[in-house]
């Protein structure tokens, strides 16, 4: 086991500080319901360190603060008009806040996950205060609008309490971390392209570019956690961008140079396979060899300069430029402003449509189901339920594995009512002569859940926010048991009968995800046949490993799906670059297989889907001979004929995966 250093002890000292001066603030100054800041301040700086697996980078924390301020208002306001609306029916005005729930994961579920966060605090937020208002012994519509002020302010407090721990507890910056990557990173892949060029063993080459394909989403990541923690690394930002989408290009131009080597042994003379056997160790050695390289491919004809080697070369000299522009942070240069602007980068659209869907119909389908009975019954648990089911549901649908974050607030609940049972009825009666007493008994509970948090314990977290609520830090404090036996029940009812509802409504849309994504890059490879100078402009490597890494992370083991989909996206950049002689019927033909490959896509049912793929291999035979006809170079035929070759070889799994 680890030692403790001050390096793991920060985050639990940071996490402590956030909710002790949350804590003091509410009763120093009279709250009403001082424990929302509490809460808020745990669940900002405790999820995301859950998340990020430890101390969070600086900005990280401020982001995800700022999204639950921005979730909290729009709930607020959400809530406010339901309840105006609907004041005269209840059971109404429950189902209307449950469908305005499933809405917010529904769409939560469409967008970047960094974002998505907001929309689901949305949606809960306005069931909070509605079941809050309900729960009343005498509820009106005349307290909603005072449940949603001070929600939405002692929320604010909680989460400038999170934000100042997070400054005063030194912050990490990630740009040391980022500049240790990109050095790594092209070490990395010139030693892809060395075992590409020795045709080394297929396996080696999978886990290799695999392995960089992660390496290279996880830098994109970084560089918006950058740009979270301060404006001046604008012009980092820049060079990031563009470094992201070479990184990729060198990805693809490497596993090419193997896939050619295929089927054409003699494609690399043998005095490029002598070049690159020498082993390299630092960006350095890279540089160096960067420059031999481009001395030997200047003093060799085009024909004899294998073309992926060619530009391998070339994006790697643009990287290393821009490398040393991250490192400095200084001002752009002319060079480097062609390099930035050369490219229109293309965003992805999403894949998961049907996942998005069954998302918001569990959040529904468990909210609703707790709000009928809850009125059905009267049941004074029921509000401590509603709360959990909302809350579980809409945070939980976004993660990649909904289930095992359910299971995580199952635990902590578990965990949460002897702990919690200590608290109320041994520890906390004991300090309410003293707020400093109070603030030491939630400081060191703060803390040793910190300690676990960043270990991505699971159930600590669920434990720690569920203690937090049943120990109903209101002001004043009171200690009724059945109070808190009544919360204790709700919240892991709640959590129970959420896990049952994701375990019960399965989400089945997975294949349908593989097979979508494995269209779209048979329709970028398709539609990269184009002499139209504004949509070879068109940058889409960046979208299309973005749903490869998707690939990637739903079937972690099918290397077959992984191999198909980059093959394609090989034949979309040697196509985009390809010389296609310009006629007016060539540019017709294309047009009709972007129609065709579209349909391919858009297709409902099997039959229609596989009429319109094999329409379109019929279109790539005629079109091949077209090219034929057009004297059209190498270059061109070779491409577009593994192309077809490879449509026709995996025609049932783009069909029906």
């Amino acid at each position: 086991m680890d030692g403790f250093t001050l390096e793991r002890m920060r985050f639990p000292l940071k996490l402590t500080f956030a909710v002790v001066m949350a804590l003091f603030i509410g009763f120093h100054f009279n709250l009403e319901t001082p424990r929302w800041a509490v809460m808020t301040a745990g669940i900002v700086a405790g999820g995301t360190a859950f998340a990020a697996g430890g101390d969070p980078f600086s900005g990280a924390l401020r982001h995800r603060g700022l999204l639950r301020i921005i979730g909290t208002f729009i709930g607020c306001i959400a809530a406010l008009v339901i309840m105006i609306s609907t004041i005269r029916a209840p059971a109404l005005m429950l189902m209307l806040c449950c469908l305005w729930a499933g809405i917010c994961v529904w769409l939560s579920s469409l967008i970047k996950v960094e974002n998505s966060y907001a929309l689901g605090l949305a949606g809960y937020t306005a069931l909070i205060i509605i079941v809050s208002v309900d729960a009343q012994p005498n509820g009106s519509v005349l307290l909603a609008p005072q449940f949603a002020i001070e929600r939405c302010s002692e929320i604010v407090i909680g989460i400038v309490c999170a934000i100042v721990a997070d400054l005063l507890f030194s912050p990490r910056s990630i740009k040391n971390n980022i500049d240790r990557e990109i050095d790594s990173l092209l070490v990395d892949h010139y030693k892809l392209l060395q075992l590409c060029i020795a045709h080394a063993d297929k396996e080696d080459v999978d886990k290799s570019w695999a392995d960089l394909v992660r390496r290279t989403n996880a830098l994109n990541g970084m560089r918006n956690l950058l740009m979270m923690e301060s404006a001046r690394w604008k012009n980092v930002n820049r060079r990031l961008v563009a470094l992201h989408t070479l990184s990729l290009k060198l990805i693809t131009q490497a596993a090419e140079t193997f896939l050619i080597q295929n089927s054409r042994p003699e494609y690399l003379p043998p005095q490029y396979k002598v070049l690159f056997e020498k082993p390299v160790n630092s960006v350095s050695d890279v540089h160096k060899r960067m420059k031999l390289m481009r001395r030997v491919i200047t003093a060799s004809s085009s024909k004899q300069t294998p073309i992926t080697v060619a530009s391998w070369v070339g994006n790697a000299t643009r990287y290393l430029l821009l490398l040393k522009g991250i490192h400095s942070n200084s001002r752009i240069s002319g060079t480097e402003e062609a390099i930035l602007d050369g490219e229109v980068v293309i965003k992805a659209k999403s894949a998961e449509s049907r996942h998005a869907i069954i998302n918001g119909i569990r959040t529904f389908v468990a909210t609703a189901a707790g709000s009928l009975f809850w009125l059905y019954t009267g049941w004074t648990s029921g509000s401590g339920c509603m709360v959990m089911l909302a809350v579980i549901t809409a945070l939980a649908m976004r993660m990649p594995n909904p289930l095992m974050m359910a299971k995580d607030f199952l635990y902590g609940m578990a965990v949460a009512i002897p702990l919690g049972g200590i608290y109320f009825m041994f520890i906390l009666p004991a300090t309410q002569q003293s707020l400093l007493l109070l603030l030491i008994a939630i400081g060191a509970l703060a803390f040793v859940a910190g300690i676990f948090i960043q270990r991505r314990q699971l159930g600590t977290l669920g434990a720690f926010i569920g203690t937090l609520n049943i120990l109903v830090l209101d002001n004043p404090m009171t200690f009724q048991i059945h109070t808190f036996i009544d919360g204790a029940l709700g919240q892991c009812i709640g959590a129970f009968v959420a896990t049952m509802v994701i375990l019960l409504i399965r989400d089945t849309s997975k294949a349908r995800i593989a097979r979508t994504l494995l269209n779209r890059f048979m329709y970028a490879a398709v539609s990269a046949m184009t002499t139209n100078q504004a949509r070879r402009n068109e940058n889409h490597l960046p979208a299309l490993y973005q749903q490869l890494f998707m690939l990637l992370n739903m079937f972690p083991g099918d290397i077959d799906k992984y191999r198909l989909a980059l093959t394609l996206i090989i034949g979309h950049q040697r196509l985009r670059n390809a010389d296609i002689p310009i006629n007016a019927e060539l540019s017709a033909f294309h047009k009709q297989l972007r129609y065709t490959a579209d349909r391919v896509i858009a297709a409902h049912s099997d039959d229609k889907r596989r009429y319109y793929f094999q329409r379109l291999l019929r279109e790539f035979d005629e079109y091949q001979e077209k090219l034929v006809a057009y004297d059209a170079p190498t270059t061109v035929t070779e491409p577009v004929k593994r192309l077809a070759d490879m449509l026709n070889k995996y025609q049932n799994t783009l069909i029906s995966v």
